[in-house]
């Protein structure tokens, strides 16, 4: 494929934009070369400026679960723009989707729209800390929650200790209050728990995580965050900024029958436009402004466009639950394809998977959390994902990060993704 076009625009982004990107995973810095640049998308398919056409397996890193530009979605963002791009003034459109995203998902009496997931992680930690009045946090490694600085944490020197900050601009004094542990390592969260008791505000976790590749929960592991949580009067945050509305209508909650305290949104809850939201029943929620103390706000949140993309999403999802069994049948359908190439030609390997979320890593054993995960090959990763796009297939451009299926993905385009791995498998041996 010609890039030509793509070339010369990212080296005129980066003369004026911090590497080219404006979020770093697309700079291509962990697999090499230079990104593409999408001129426009439409249901499994992005078209690039150079006029290739790619098979899309990231989904805008997974909101756009029905395909690209989505014709409902389109629809109702053109209509809403005739009447304004911002107001500043409470819409009916957001009670609307509001009172949608509450009927979806168990265990939510009221939920607040913002405008990243990041805002809505760092919100839902603020209003954890001032619910329980309790400053100290529980995270994991490779659990991604955005760039608030309270989740730029690396781990210590042992179980027990503190964090270290993982990024310069984060103060010692802001990662002395969070303490990582090991996702799917039920016993090194009870330590942690111990150590510090009386002092821990929640335990936020990518219940399912896709910043890692996709990672399935052990059996019994979120079951045995919520017993702690609930015997050491510790809140659970679930970050569903991936999983909401993709994994099912309810999430992981309604998926694996286990119930936070606070859930996070973003991606799918915003059709394709920038929304994230927060949400807790009706006990928690009123610590927040303007009912009570805890201080939240945002000049664009609940905008007008993003609130009726938002609700097109929402609503058909809602009206058509079918679209996760046929999700999750075409991910199944990918899943024994490429298993089936890579066992063929004896690559290690290890693929996890659930519902349209799936992960390739190039390592024979299990992956299970972060450690596992970066023990995969690398090298042949980075083989892989180029060796794909140079056949028109786009993958997410990390070893650490999910696959996210959209419903426009067809099962022809599924056997031309396994046909391509077929005729690049000799280059990864």
């Amino acid at each position: 494929m010609i890039y030509k076009r793509s070339s010369a625009l990212f080296n005129e982004a980066k003369k004026y934009i911090p590497g080219g990107v404006n979020s770093p995973v697309r700079a291509f810095n962990s697999v090499g070369g230079e990104p593409i640049f999408v001129k426009k998308a439409k249901g499994a398919y992005l078209y690039d400026e150079d006029g290739n056409r790619l098979i899309d397996y990231i989904s805008s890193w997974g909101p756009m679960i029905l395909g690209h530009a989505h014709q409902p979605v389109i629809e109702a963002v053109t209509e809403k723009a005739k009447d304004g791009t911002s107001f500043g003034i409470p819409t009916e459109l957001e009670t609307k989707i509001a009172k949608l995203a509450v009927e979806m998902v168990p265990g939510i009496d009221k939920i607040r729209f913002v405008n990243s997931g990041t805002e809505a992680c760092m919100s839902a930690v603020r209003l954890a800390r001032g619910f329980t009045g309790k400053d100290k946090i529980i995270k994991f490694a490779g659990c991604y929650h955005g760039h608030s600085d309270s989740f730029l944490i690396q781990a210590g020197s042992g179980a027990v200790t503190f964090g270290a900050p993982n990024s310069p601009g984060v103060t010692k004094g802001t990662a002395k209050d969070t303490l990582l542990a090991n996702y799917n390592d039920l016993a090194g969260v009870k330590k942690l728990i111990e150590a510090n008791k009386g002092e821990l505000a929640c335990i936020i976790v990518e219940p399912v995580p896709g910043n890692m590749g996709c990672i399935i929960p052990n059996k019994g592991f979120l079951e045995g965050l919520r017993k702690l949580c609930n015997e050491h009067e510790i809140l659970l945050v679930f970050d569903e900024v991936m999983t909401g509305f993709r994994l099912a209508q309810g999430g992981v909650q309604e998926r694996l029958g286990v119930l936070a305290d606070i859930v996070t949104f973003g991606k799918v809850v915003g059709g394709g436009l920038p929304v994230g939201a927060f949400a807790a029943r009706k006990e928690i929620m009123s610590h927040l402004a303007p009912e009570g103390p805890v201080y939240q706000a945002g000049t664009l949140s609940g905008n007008p466009l993003a609130m009726a993309a938002g609700f097109a999403m929402l609503d058909e999802l809602n009206k058509h639950p079918e679209i996760f069994e046929e999700l999750e049948k075409k991910c199944i359908y990918l899943h024994k394809g490429l298993t089936n190439v890579l066992q063929k030609h004896e690559i290690p390997h290890s693929i996890n998977r659930i519902g349209s979320m799936l992960s390739v890593h190039f390592e024979e054993e299990p992956v299970v959390d972060f450690k596992s995960a970066a023990k995969a090959n690398n090298e042949t990763f980075k083989k892989y994902f180029h060796g794909m796009l140079k056949r028109g297939v786009y993958l997410p451009p990390s070893a650490f990060e999910s696959y996210f299926l959209n419903n426009a993905l067809s099962y022809e385009d599924i056997d031309f993704t396994v046909s391509a791995l077929e005729d690049l498998a000799h280059e990864l041996k």
